[in-house]
């Protein structure tokens, strides 16, 4: 029976793990699951972390730790016959201390990209609000100028993503993730990607998943529940 495969992929906001992940899980056969997701299900579904999440993100503040794992942490004991890739957790060393006592991790990607290159992408980056889905008006741009591709809905540029507030933000992810980083490092399962363009940093992640990921993935209990 195929061991199952279980990946983070971490990377400041503008680095394009949206964007690789989506590749990781075509070419690879991985479930792609999104933190950003599970949130708005939530929120969607009028859960009581749901609700408790609201609450912070309608203030402009991050959801708290205690609230992320216990959207988060459920879902991932449901994934016990799936290998999968993280996109968005753990954003903090609490939230990767739970993980790790959760689940075992085989790799973790973290993408190194420059600053100015953050900044320019997130300044032309738009979103829409409720699904989540992310257009660049450089090189991805909506089908109509302002208006998501399948609602029509308008889109929206998140005040983060103005330049006066690109510096505090950046600065704030590199601080955070630091100690997350060493932990992987320590475990000997870190492996970090540094370019200007997804394209010229995909074939490099693309070879080394190949000579991880098993051909064939059914059955694991790499998983445990939580108590």
């Amino acid at each position: 029976m195929a061991k199952l495969f279980r990946a983070v992929i971490m990377g400041p906001p503008g680095s394009g793990k949206g964007t690789i992940s989506e590749r990781i899980a075509q070419r690879f056969g991985l479930t792609r699951l999104s933190s950003g997701d599970f949130i708005r299900e939530n929120i969607a579904a009028n859960t009581d972390a749901g609700v408790l999440a609201k609450t912070y993100i309608e203030r402009g503040l991050l959801v708290p730790d205690h609230v992320m794992t216990r959207l988060l942490l459920p879902r991932l004991e449901e994934m016990t016959r799936h290998s999968w890739l993280m996109d968005g957790f753990p954003r903090t060393l609490a939230q990767a201390e739970a993980l790790n006592s959760t689940c075992d991790l085989d790799l973790v990607i973290s993408l190194n990209i420059p600053y100015e290159t953050l900044k320019e992408r997130l300044s032309d980056r738009w979103i829409h609000p409720a699904s989540g889905r992310v257009y660049n008006m450089g090189f991805n741009p909506p089908h109509v100028q302002g208006r998501d591709d399948i609602s029509g809905e308008p889109l929206i540029q998140q005040d983060d993503d103005k330049p006066e507030a690109l510096v505090a933000r950046l600065r704030h992810y590199k601080d955070v993730a630091k100690p997350i980083i060493d932990l992987y490092k320590s475990k000997g399962i870190l492996h970090t990607f540094s370019g200007t363009e997804t394209d010229r940093i995909w074939p490099y992640i693309n070879s080394l998943l190949s000579t991880k990921i098993p051909s064939t993935s059914q059955t694991d209990t790499q998983c445990i529940p939580m108590p």
